[in-house]
């Protein structure tokens, strides 16, 4: 399997879906077009016709390969090669007309390594790609992690879980980071915020309770680009496990902050 060519291919799939994605934007009235998963989870046939898109074409190329999909379009998760895709990561952004969603599409093999991973901001058209052991690149340039190395020099990106027994601790625990750093963004799409730390925009991501089709492909380019990328205890279960902390060079600080708060409680 050529990885170099299959990326092409998958960036210009990102693309066409991205086109869909705007155009449909234009159009888009949120009291009409939306479906609720779950309390603050919601869904829009944006999402759903994006989805449709991108597994009928992602099929094409790999024939044999399984997916594991937001919406479960196609999904048949597989021993051997998977899609994971996230059509519309930002959904609610994208209902209430605020501009930053991406689209997600990462290729991980049997042992859950990542083989490939794209990341296409659709408002902005920034595509973020990587694939193993090739770096990871923003429209042809090639991009790093940020080089501060102190947590209180740093921005830090979050998202807040939809669904959290212990609400109060995880704000407790972004109180903590809130205190030690320059500050928090929350723009509403992991898939976006694990690319801003890639190209260092941001210093650190940490979230809980995401899935593997808002992760895989941002955690591919963060550590093509230097970083590293961990669950809450340093582990390697990020994609599936439900926790995630994407770093430049402060990993080991976030680490010891988000430990001491656990023992703390």
């Amino acid at each position: 399997m050529n990885l170099l060519n299959l990326q092409q291919q998958v960036i210009a799939i990102s693309q066409e879906v991205g086109d869909f994605i705007r155009k449909e934007a234009l159009s888009f009235i949120k009291t009409h077009h939306t479906e609720f998963k779950g309390k603050n989870n919601l869904v829009s046939y944006v999402d759903k016709e994006a989805e449709k898109m991108l597994v009928e074409q992602l099929s094409k190329l790999i024939p044999e390969a399984g997916f594991i999909a937001e919406e479960g379009t196609g999904e048949r998760k597989i021993d051997g090669l998977n899609w994971v895709i996230d059509p519309l990561d930002g959904t609610t952004n994208f209902i209430h007309g605020l501009p930053i969603y991406s689209i997600s599409i990462a290729l991980i093999d049997e042992q859950e390594d990542i083989l490939l991973g794209i990341v296409h901001e659709v408002n902005h058209k920034e595509c973020f790609y990587a694939i193993k052991g090739g770096g990871a690149w923003l429209d042809g340039e090639r991009i790093f992690v940020s080089e501060t190395s102190v947590l209180s020099e740093s921005l830090i990106a979050t998202g807040f879980p939809y669904y959290h027994e212990d609400l109060k601790g995880y704000l407790n625990l972004l109180y903590e980071f809130l205190t030690k750093s320059h500050g928090f963004r929350r723009i509403g799409s992991a898939a976006v915020d694990l690319a801003y730390v890639a190209c260092g925009r941001f210093e650190a991501f940490y979230e809980q309770n995401l899935n593997p089709w808002d992760v895989a492909a941002g955690a591919l380019l963060v550590m093509e680009a230097g970083g590293k990328v961990s669950d809450f205890k340093n582990g390697s279960n990020f994609i599936f496990g439900k926790q995630i902390l994407a770093t430049g060079k402060i990993h080991e600080e976030m680490l010891e902050v988000i430990s001491d708060y656990h023992k703390q409680k």
